[in-house]
């Protein structure tokens, strides 16, 4: 099957920086097909159309300033939002972090995990989304992410600024579950983390198990002392 060519079939341009490389598209065109690449409604080359929502993603632009050589902003908008629906874009992350994993001769699931937050300032589009945070001194949204031991990404979850670390650990903790198949045993967090909200039942912090209602164990770890360095 030939996943090649630009934003209209038969059409060549100049490369952007956040094109996709040959060997990247040659891993991801896989999950983004979700019809044949000859089907009659399709006007435009799945490879431009991912190229384009890369560029969004790459620049943060506004969609209709997009490039007149990539296809129509409206074409990546709607295509990008159903390969968000049909998960396509989880099932990649999934399987390349099993595949880094393999390649640094780990096992393909990770038994700890690793919980953070970052505030990001916000933009007009940010909404009733965006709320203040005291202790960063921003407007904006929070960003709580779990990644494992080698920093690839497990979980995402996007709050007001205002929200609280301790409070996303349900959140975080069943879809780190759910995207291991239960294999984290242990999540390493600082400070943020712990509190009433989070310990009011435990003395050591092993709180998720019964929150998750999984029958697996889960505690969090604030003993450790965390590097300066953030991901």
């Amino acid at each position: 099957m030939n996943f090649g060519g630009w934003y209209t079939l038969g059409m060549t341009r100049e490369t952007y920086p956040s094109d996709v490389s040959d060997d990247e598209w040659a891993f991801v065109a896989p999950y983004l097909t979700l019809m044949r690449e000859d089907a009659p409604q399709r006007d435009h080359n799945l490879r431009g159309v991912f190229n384009g929502v890369r560029w969004m993603v790459r620049t943060g632009s506004q969609w209709r300033m997009m490039p007149h050589d990539l296809p129509p902003w409206y074409t990546v908008y709607q295509q990008g939002r159903r390969w968000i629906e049909a998960g396509v874009f989880e099932d990649m992350v999934h399987d390349l972090r099993a595949l880094l994993r393999l390649a640094k001769g780990k096992n393909e699931q990770p038994t700890a995990a690793i919980f953070d937050g970052r505030t990001m300032q916000s933009t007009p589009e940010s909404g009733e989304r965006a709320g203040y945070d005291g202790h960063k001194k921003k407007k904006g949204s929070k960003i709580h992410m779990a990644v494992d031991a080698l920093g690839l990404l497990l979980a995402l979850h996007v709050t007001p600024a205002n929200e609280q670390e301790r409070a996303q650990v349900k959140e975080l903790a069943e879809q780190v579950q759910e995207a291991t198949g239960d294999s984290v045993k242990v999540a390493f967090v600082d400070q943020g983390y712990t509190g009433d909200q989070v310990t009011r039942s435990q003395e050591r912090l092993c709180p998720v198990t019964q929150a998750l209602g999984r029958g697996t164990q889960f505690c969090l770890d604030s003993s450790f002392s965390p590097l300066g360095s953030r991901f």
